[in-house]
């Protein structure tokens, strides 16, 4: 199979209050409360910001440029057996891309997004904004596999 290259570019640049990877929370919904991070997106973009006004929750995709190198197997911190990468949430994948659904608080400048949820590094690149749709980004019979016993309560 032939491998092809491809070129990602950030729109942005994702501020959080943590400084490194040891400080980020396991998933964007453990802080409690949720601090408030900004998404500051660049200049070339801004327009692709118009109508975002009125949606609740976004759906944000980031690179994990701290990640280190790809692990296909490891041992979860809170689970004793080993588990293939793309059976975790885990960021050392062959392809670090993050995604979490955000609450969006609103607009703080033209070019910055408040959102609460994240849990990436203060200054990870943005990839991608997109908006939330529960119609069709919800599925509430959808089942957590190995995760099931490991489930934590959601908020907001």
């Amino acid at each position: 199979m032939p491998q092809s290259e491809l070129t990602l570019r950030p729109i942005g640049t994702i501020h959080t209050p943590w400084r490194s990877i040891a400080d980020c929370p396991r998933n964007g919904r453990q802080p409690d409360p949720a601090p408030i991070c900004r998404v500051r997106v660049f200049a070339g973009f801004i327009e692709g910001l118009r109508s975002l006004e009125g949606f609740s929750h976004l759906i944000l995709t980031y690179w994990l440029d701290l990640a280190g190198p790809t692990e296909l197997v490891f041992t979860p911190p809170f689970d004793p057996t080993p588990r293939g990468v793309f059976a975790t949430r885990g960021p050392r994948r062959p392809n670090p891309i993050g995604l979490s659904v955000v609450a969006f608080d609103g607009f703080e400048r033209a070019d910055t997004l408040k959102v609460r949820y994240l849990d990436c590094v203060d200054g990870t690149p943005l990839l991608d904004i997109k908006p939330y749709l529960p119609t069709t980004d919800s599925e509430p019979a959808a089942t957590m596999g190995w995760l099931s016993p490991h489930a934590t309560a959601r908020r907001g």
